[in-house]
């Protein structure tokens, strides 16, 4: 009860002073401790549990996924059908779809959507929406579109989900086409569809198209424009180079441009080197996110390839004042269902020594 509602230090109080802890309790504790964002308390309370069943196992793994971190679900989720406990139910099963497809894991996602099929669980909006994003995410769009045309039925959610799997794939006009058909027999368009045809839109070929489905949006459709909408239509103009047209949307927008915005409008100018939109950029960005490391570096970059040496060197300090660490670049690859992690300059590796080898044979074999 505590947990729900989000006296969440009670609810831990009240837990520790409780003689019997059972599956049910610590369960709860797990997903209130998850609700507000305290991952290592929960994870102490389901290490320390003396049994656990499915529901405690998908109470972390939906807890994990909810907080972003998919590595760790999948692994649970692994390590839950190692131990044999249970019978996955249908909800775990999606929220491990949706980690697979945050982080590419093909493999595990397609033998659970195997899973899902033999124990015939019927492609209800929810599971079909779910694959959807899934391999879209993994990059199978011939996958998808199988996928939504044998729905027996599409919400807006569902064709929102695939008019965005098709324009994140490369399939601009597909999806442009598919929004068009879902205006003449599918579902009222919401704010949700507007981004996914937004991010559709950001093909040289469809530049002019954004502004007829901003009108369209507001006057047919009576749907308000929020900030990811106009998000989307600043990434699409610095992109193409129209910078002046996105600085402009930047100043008339009704609400505040936040970091995301202004991380856009800025790559746009670096794109374009345009170096004094940049400064403008940057400096907004530095005041919303004056510990995002990829800020810093981006404008560091920027002045370095055009030989503002003084530049470089005062970013260089504010990282330093500010104590900015630079987050480390790392990448990520599916094997025989595992995902590996990999970091710059890191050998944690249990395999490091074997990937250098065959690495160093490579190159070998490519100097030859």
């Amino acid at each position: 009860m505590y947990s729900s509602y989000k006296a969440i230090e009670l609810a831990k109080q009240v837990f520790e002073e409780s003689a019997y802890k059972n599956v049910v309790c610590c369960t709860s504790l797990i997903t209130g401790c998850f609700s507000n964002g305290l991952i290592d308390d929960a994870c102490k309370v389901f290490d320390e549990m003396p049994e656990r069943n499915d529901v405690s196992y998908s109470a972390m793994i939906s807890g994990f996924v909810k907080n972003e971190l998919f590595n760790e679900a999948i692994h649970l989720y692994r390590r839950m059908i190692n131990c044999g406990v249970g019978n996955p139910n249908k909800s775990l099963l999606l929220s491990v779809l949706n980690a697979c497809g945050a982080v590419d894991a093909f493999e595990i996602g397609r033998s659970i959507h195997c899973q899902l099929v033999e124990e015939s669980f019927s492609v209800d909006v929810d599971f079909g929406t779910t694959l959807i994003d899934f391999y879209a995410k993994c990059g199978d769009i011939e996958k998808d579109k199988d996928i939504f045309n044998a729905m027996p039925y599409k919400d807006v959610v569902a064709w929102s989900a695939m008019i965005l799997g098709l324009a994140t794939n490369g399939k601009n006009e597909m999806a442009i086409d598919l929004f068009e058909e879902m205006e003449q027999k599918g579902p009222v368009p919401n704010g949700i569809t507007f981004v996914a045809v937004l991010v559709a839109c950001n093909h040289k070929t469809l530049l002019k198209k954004p502004w007829s489905i901003l009108g369209k949006m507001s006057k047919v459709y009576d749907v308000q424009l929020t900030i990811e909408h106009y998000g989307c239509m600043i990434d699409l103009l610095a992109r193409s180079g129209q910078l002046k047209e996105a600085e402009k949307l930047t100043k008339l927008m009704p609400v505040t441009p936040d970091g995301a915005i202004w991380g856009s409008f800025l790559h746009g100018c670096l794109t374009h080197n345009a170096i004094h939109l940049a400064e403008t950029a940057g400096k907004r960005l530095l005041e919303l996110e004056p510990t995002h490391s990829g800020r810093y570096v981006g404008l560091a970059n920027m002045y370095a390839s055009n030989g503002s040496w003084e530049g470089v060197i005062k970013l260089r300090k504010m990282m330093t004042e500010r104590k900015v660490a630079i987050a480390p670049g790392w990448s990520f690859i599916e094997v025989y269902g595992n995902v590996n992690k990999f970091f710059v300059d890191n050998h944690c590796h249990p395999q490091a020594k074997d990937i250098h080898d065959v690495l160093m044979l490579l190159n070998i074999v490519l100097m030859n």
